[in-house]
């Protein structure tokens, strides 16, 4: 599956392997705990060999820590504000280290790990122009962040998310690839694994990015005040998930626009949560008061309870999706359906202008 639209830096970027192979060479005999970083007013340079987390750690607030190109085996843990991470892109990857990695997050078979504490987020960390891959779980893992950036970022083979977002606000995720991610290529939530209401994230964006070959595209679970927008999501097994439950605030008040939600059409086996998955394109499920509109969504065909172009499909736990607009979308091609309304005791519901030619139930495509 090739993904499509790809700028310039992006097309550039190699399978984590191939990667990997071409830069091996790169890795010194210094280990990662033994070289230090060169330091020019606040700007800390790392070259392979030398150890992120020493940078990281050593860096002043605003600083920025710039990885030169090659390979680095670890994990590493951002517990400051007012940071930046730069890396070059294709050329920089950062992959699991050979021993076991002493830090919290590689414990965890983290990536890199932006982590506040409860009542003190970290502030305006930025992560730049690296790829990151081969994780056991997460490629980046972010909790308890406010205004974060992760942008040209790529997140490749990890076990289960590409980019995993957890009680953070205000961030910013833009023109990421994230492929090949054994759950979700961009994950986004209140908590990962509590049950609480959902988190007004006070304007999250999520634009511009490429995800494909992940069991999901981007799940969105019980979030409210969050833009999906202009982000090319094919040949995943299902596309976009917004998710909600029983809790309040129920999740919603978003928006899923202009992006191109195409041939999902993998087939993932079923989990404790969901389903078996193949061809789903936009699902919202226990969601209100949310827009979905200017999307081509087409090709997505499949036979699970999940299948179809948009669908609205009622929470395992019973919520209902109620008050959500869809409209001005084009939808063709999928299977069951291009437009389908599964949640019969959902409210306020409103299918109009949709450009596509079959619904379940019929009449929806008017």
């Amino acid at each position: 599956m090739a993904l499509r639209q790809m700028p310039r830096g992006a097309q550039r970027m190699t399978y984590l392997g191939c990667a990997t192979a071409a830069l091996a060479g790169l890795l010194g005999a210094a280990s990662p705990s033994q070289a230090a970083p060169d330091r020019d007013d606040g700007v800390l340079v790392v070259r392979p060999g030398e150890s992120i987390q020493r940078a990281v750690d050593a860096a002043p607030p605003g600083g920025t820590v710039v990885l030169l190109p090659g390979v680095y085996r670890e994990s590493v843990r951002i517990n400051k504000s007012h940071l930046t991470l730069r890396g070059a892109g294709s050329r920089t990857v950062i992959v699991p280290p050979t021993a076991q990695a002493a830090t919290p997050c590689g414990q965890a078979g983290d990536g890199i790990c932006v982590s506040g504490a409860a009542g003190a987020p970290l502030t305006d960390v930025h992560l730049q122009s690296l790829t990151v891959g081969g994780f056991k779980r997460n490629g980046i893992w972010a909790s308890g962040t406010e205004g974060l950036t992760v942008h040209r970022v790529a997140a490749r083979r990890n076990g289960q998310w590409g980019i995993g977002l957890e009680k953070s606000v205000h961030s910013l995720l833009r023109d990421n690839l994230a492929v090949d991610n054994g759950d979700a290529g961009i994950f986004l939530a209140n908590t990962a694994e509590e049950e609480a209401g959902a988190l007004d994230t006070r304007g999250t964006v999520v634009v511009e990015n490429r995800l494909g070959r992940n069991r999901i595209g981007i799940t969105a679970r019980r979030l409210r005040n969050l833009l999906i927008a202009h982000n090319t999501v094919i040949g995943n097994c299902a596309g976009v998930f917004v998710v909600g439950d029983e809790n309040r605030p129920k999740a919603g008040m978003l928006t899923v626009r202009d992006n191109n939600v195409s041939r999902n059409n993998k087939f993932c086996p079923a989990t404790k949560r969901l389903p078996f998955l193949k061809g789903s394109g936009v699902v919202l499920t226990g969601t209100e008061d949310s827009l979905v509109q200017h999307n081509l969504v087409r090709d997505n065909r499949g036979n699970s309870p999940l299948s179809g172009g948009i669908v609205l499909f009622p929470s395992f736990v019973k919520a209902t999706n109620d008050r959500n607009l869809i409209r001005d979308n084009v939808v063709r091609h999928n299977a069951p359906a291009d437009l389908i309304n599964a949640d019969p005791k959902g409210q306020g519901n409103v299918f109009i202008r949709n450009d596509c030619r079959t619904s379940r139930p019929p009449g929806l495509c008017r």
